[in-house]
């Protein structure tokens, strides 16, 4: 396995995301936020600039963190923004070497929501069409458990992946987001399992009145320890990437520049994951 992280929560500046992964010595970084936006839809210029720094650097792009299908885009806004956004990033990502792309998978409408079988339909249309796009571009669509129809119940997830087998596409399992989600962390980890090509460790309790419930890892109910555990049982050697939603919450609007210490949690973060992988590994 090889660490990484979503170091724009340490801070959005690419400077600041470089230096993060460096203090913690780690040679990958999973690409989400940079100043001019996410990395899947800024303009070619701003791109390349990104990449150019990350390579000098020596960092590897371990996954794009891109906005497809995710939180802020209900099933009931034009898919068209989501092929575009596939569509940009595929040679992106052949640039930067980087096999996997982070999706969701539509929250329902708001304003007029779906019906579970309707809004279920709607989904499973949707990414056959981005899975023939991506098989076509030799890229892995890496499914988080988080917003949308599949992620909402593990029989949902299940359900997918019973109506859409492909090579590109997989899950990537966040540890921290089952512990808001129906029906437990070990059964999301176990529906999980089987399709899991990348991880994201984050933790938490269930959440509080103002819907605030992060902790570092191991300290929640999202079971870090043991699906860790059990993957690297399994042999498992992709990668493991935190996202600590600590200093900065994306989906709340929270830039890491509006946590002083945004960076330093971010680094303690990284180490605790560190020690806990020891632990498991000894």
């Amino acid at each position: 396995m090889f660490y990484s992280g979503i170091a724009d929560e340490a801070g959005t500046p690419v400077a600041e995301q470089i230096r993060a992964q460096k203090t913690l010595g780690w040679k990958h970084v999973e690409m989400r936020m940079i100043p001019e936006g996410n990395l899947t839809e800024v303009d070619d210029a701003a791109f390349e600039k990104t990449l150019a720094a990350l390579n000098a650097a020596g960092l590897e792009v371990s996954c794009f963190g891109s906005p497809i299908a995710n939180w802020a885009r209900d099933i009931d806004q034009d898919f068209q923004q989501d092929i575009d956004s596939l569509r940009r990033a595929i040679p992106r990502m052949k640039k930067a070497g980087c096999s996997i792309i982070r999706i969701m998978s539509w929250p329902n409408s708001t304003k007029k929501p779906l019906g579970q079988d309707d809004w279920g339909k709607e989904v499973i249309r949707r990414l056959k069409v981005l899975v023939r796009m991506a098989e076509d571009g030799g890229a892995v669509l890496g499914m988080e458990n988080c917003s949308g129809w599949s992620g909402d119940y593990p029989e949902n997830m299940a359900r997918t992946f019973e109506l859409i087998k492909s090579r590109a596409l997989k899950i990537i399992y966040d540890t921290g987001n089952v512990v808001a989600h129906p029906g437990g962390a070990w059964k999301w980890y176990e529906v999980c399992k089987p399709h899991t090509a990348y991880v994201h460790i984050k933790d938490g309790l269930a959440p509080d009145a103002k819907g605030e419930h992060y902790t570092w890892p191991g300290e929640g109910k999202g079971m870090v320890k043991e699906v860790l555990a059990d993957l690297f049982k399994g042999g498992y050697d992709g990668g493991v990437s935190i996202e600590p939603h600590l200093g900065s919450q994306i989906h709340k609007g929270g830039a890491a520049e509006n946590c002083a210490n945004s960076f330093d949690m971010y680094i303690e973060y990284g180490r605790r994951l560190m020690k806990i992988v020891e632990g498991i590994k000894k």
